[in-house]
């Protein structure tokens, strides 16, 4: 059906409208972009506290590393508030994720506020700092590692599959689920296992002033409230941020009431995560999890291994 001449116009008049409130669309959107840059530039030159998320599963991660070693060097960092709540992880994730807050407490106050659970390489990580606070309910300890294998012969001598394996020795790509566990092997495998376990406990015993016989007693793999953490010497005080903070301020590290930011990195840069740690933390430790799908040494509480 033609259009009349009042109806063209008006149609090119709602266009003009259209792309009036498009263009106005995107500058606030730009204008948001770029305030929110300016932001994030202004917290960079201000003095603050660093808050820093470990979450979820701990793995070897250079890019977190990274960020440990900028704010150490960052003289507008006061402090670090070290928030935790991970079942734990490697062993090689934990004890980098150790060494790297280490060297950063050796330069500027740290102090570890855990979550729900900080267990095993979590624990492991809140040692590193100066000051270890928990929730009364908060699941904690679990100090010692583990190799999980299988041994499936008995299944593939049920299905006609007899596994051929050719190797130079017979410690070799040992525990392998294709054949049984030698004496031999378990040794071996033992003997790994106890010397990362030993690295574990000295760290402890280290950190928490404890001697090695306190230390093993607490170090058999059970798991401990923050009430009982506390009764045992594993953390200082029961509470949140706020005990943290005034830990700080009682201690002469912080003279006045800092404002506290984030520390973030990678994809979560501009993403507030105090709001998402919860639900990913969630999807990453129940029985729905992908996350703990680890090979090697590992220092986890309720490993999901599949």
């Amino acid at each position: 059906m033609p259009f009349s001449s009042d109806q063209i116009l008006e149609r090119l008049r709602l266009k003009r409208r259209l792309r009036i409130w498009q263009a106005v669309g995107v500058l606030a959107i730009v204008g948001g972009v770029l305030a929110l840059g300016a932001r994030f530039d202004v917290l960079n030159q201000q003095d603050h506290i660093a808050r820093l998320w470990v979450t979820g599963v701990i793995q070897d991660d250079p890019e977190r590393d990274e960020l440990i070693k900028e704010l150490a060097e960052d003289d507008n960092v006061k402090a670090v508030l070290l928030r935790i709540n991970s079942p734990g992880g490697t062993v090689v994730g934990g004890e980098a994720l150790y060494r790297h807050l280490r060297a950063l407490a050796d330069k500027k106050p740290v102090v570890a506020v855990m979550g729900e659970v900080a267990a095993s390489a979590g624990y492991m990580t809140a040692i590193a700092a100066d000051h270890i606070v928990a929730r009364e309910g908060t699941i904690t300890g679990s100090i010692g590692v583990l190799m999980q294998s299988a041994n499936i012969t008995g299944l593939m001598d049920k299905i006609g599959v007899k596994p051929v394996v050719i190797k130079s020795a017979p410690l070799k790509a040992a525990p392998n689920p294709m054949e049984e566990m030698t004496p031999e092997v378990r040794k071996a495998t033992e003997v790994v296992i106890m010397d990362m376990y030993d690295m574990f406990v000295a760290m402890v015993s280290d950190r928490r002033n404890l001697t090695l016989e306190e230390t093993k007693a607490l170090a058999d793999g059970r798991i401990f409230t923050g009430r009982q953490a506390k009764q045992a010497g594993l953390i200082d005080e029961t509470g949140g941020e706020e005990s943290a903070l005034k830990w700080l301020v009682s201690q002469g590290h912080i003279t006045e009431k800092l404002e506290i930011f984030d520390a973030l990195y990678g994809e979560e840069e501009f993403w507030p995560k105090a709001s998402s740690a919860l639900i990913s933390s969630f999807f990453d430790k129940t029985l729905i999890s992908e996350g703990l799908r680890l090979d090697g040494l590992i220092s986890v509480w309720q490993p999901n291994l599949k």
